[in-house]
C-alpha cells in the first residue's frame, strides 16, 4: 500500500510550522519568553490514531527526527514508539533516532482503533502512514481538550508519554488532549492566554502556579489578578467553553517556605482558587475549580516536585472526575 498523508491521522496537534506540529502560534512567538518558545517546538502529546481493518498485520510510520550529537546526554534516551488499544499498551518498538527512518509496529489480530504515542525528545515529524497486509483509515475525531500548564502537565517524570496525566485523563474521557505544558513556563504569561483564546477546543484546563513560587516569583495579589486576567482573555474566544482551573499540587519544599517576595506556595494556591471562585460568583458558570493540594501525597512525587507514574495516574483520575459531566 502506498504512503498516506499523515495529517488526517495526527491528534494532539495545536499549530503547525510547515510540516511540524508545534505548541505555540508560530506567528506570535515574539511575545513569548524564549524558554516557552523553545519547549513549544517539541511535539509533546502528538499521536497517530487510526482504525485498522481486520487482517492488517502492522502499521508503518515514516518520519524524520533530530539526531543527538556525540556526547549529547539525550543520546541515552531510548526512542520508543508505543502502540495502544482500549486503554492499554499493546507493544513498544525502540529505534535509533535518524534523520529519515521507518518504524513498523505489529498489530494484534481483529483490527480496531489504535493510538501510537510518539517519542518526544528528538521531535519526530511523521511524514507518512501505511498499512501492511490490509488497510487503515484515520480514527474518528474526538472533542479537543486544550491543557495548558508547566512541566507537570508536559509529563515530566512519567516514564512514557502515554502515562502523563493529560494522556491518561484524555483516554478515560474520550477526548483529544492537546498538551500545552511548558517545562519551566506557565507563569501567567498573558500572550499564551490570547493564543489559547484563538485555538479551537471543546474543553480547556489551566494547571499552573508552582513556577510562580520560585522561577518567576510572585505575590498572592499579583497571581490573583493574573488569574482573573487570564480567564478574561480566554473567554474572549471561548465564552461558554467549560474551563477547569487546577491549582498547584503538593510541593513540600514550597508549601510553607516564603519566596523572595514573601509568599508561600500555600498562599499563592489560595489566591488562584479565590480568583476563580470570584469569577464563578460573578456569573461564569462554566468555570470549575479543582484544588490541587489534596490530589497528591509525598509518595506520588519523584523528586519533590514532579509526579511519578502513580502521581500522574492520580492526577488523571481527579481531572477525569472533575470533567466527567462536560466530556
Amino acid at each position: 500500500m502506498s504512503w498516506l498523508e499523515p495529517e488526517p491521522f495526527l491528534r494532539g496537534t495545536a499549530w503547525r510550522d510547515g510540516d511540524r506540529p508545534v505548541r505555540a502560534d508560530p506567528a506570535d512567538l515574539g511575545r513569548l519568553p524564549w524558554d516557552i518558545a523553545e519547549r513549544a517546538a517539541l511535539p509533546i502529546g502528538v499521536r497517530v490514531e487510526f482504525r485498522a481493518e481486520p487482517g492488517t498485520s502492522a502499521v508503518e510510520l515514516r518520519y524524520r527526527a533530530a539526531v543527538p550529537a556525540a556526547g549529547d546526554e539525550l543520546r541515552a534516551l531510548r526512542h520508543a514508539f508505543a502502540l495502544w488499544r482500549d486503554g492499554r499498551c499493546v507493544t513498544e518498538v525502540f529505534a535509533e533516532p535518524a534523520e529519515e527512518a521507518t518504524v513498523r509496529l505489529r498489530l494484534p489480530p481483529g483490527g480496531g482503533e489504535f493510538t501510537v504515542h510518539l517519542p518526544e525528545a528528538q521531535a519526530p515529524v511523521v511524514r507518512g502512514v501505511r498499512a501492511v497486509d490490509g488497510a487503515l483509515s484515520p480514527a474518528a475525531a474526538r472533542p479537543r481538550w486544550l491543557v495548558l500548564g508547566d512541566s507537570i502537565t508536559e509529563g515530566w517524570w512519567a516514564t512514557r508519554p502515554a502515562h502523563s496525566w493529560p494522556a491518561a485523563a484524555g483516554r478515560a474521557l474520550g477526548l483529544d488532549p492537546v498538551n500545552l505544558g511548558y517545562a519551566g513556563g506557565a507563569r501567567g504569561e498573558l500572550p499564551l492566554a490570547e493564543q489559547l483564546s484563538r485555538l479551537p477546543g471543546e474543553l480547556i484546563t489551566l494547571a499552573f502556579g508552582t513556577n510562580c513560587w520560585d522561577r518567576a516569583p510572585a505575590t498572592p495579589e499579583w497571581l490573583h489578578a493574573t488569574v482573573r486576567s487570564y480567564v478574561r482573555l480566554i473567554r474572549r474566544g471561548h465564552p461558554r467553553t467549560p474551563l477547569l482551573l487546577v491549582s498547584p499540587v503538593l510541593r513540600p519544599a514550597a508549601e510553607h517556605t516564603r519566596n523572595v517576595l514573601g509568599a508561600t506556595l500555600t498562599e499563592l494556591r489560595r489566591a488562584m482558587e479565590r480568583a476563580a471562585r470570584e469569577l464563578v460568583a460573578a456569573g461564569d458558570d462554566r468555570l470549575l475549580v479543582l484544588p490541587g493540594r489534596p490530589l497528591l501525597g509525598p509518595e506520588h512525587l519523584a523528586d519533590g516536585l514532579h509526579p511519578n507514574d502513580a502521581g500522574h495516574a492520580a492526577l488523571g483520575r481527579a481531572v477525569t472526575s472533575a470533567l466527567r459531566a462536560y466530556a
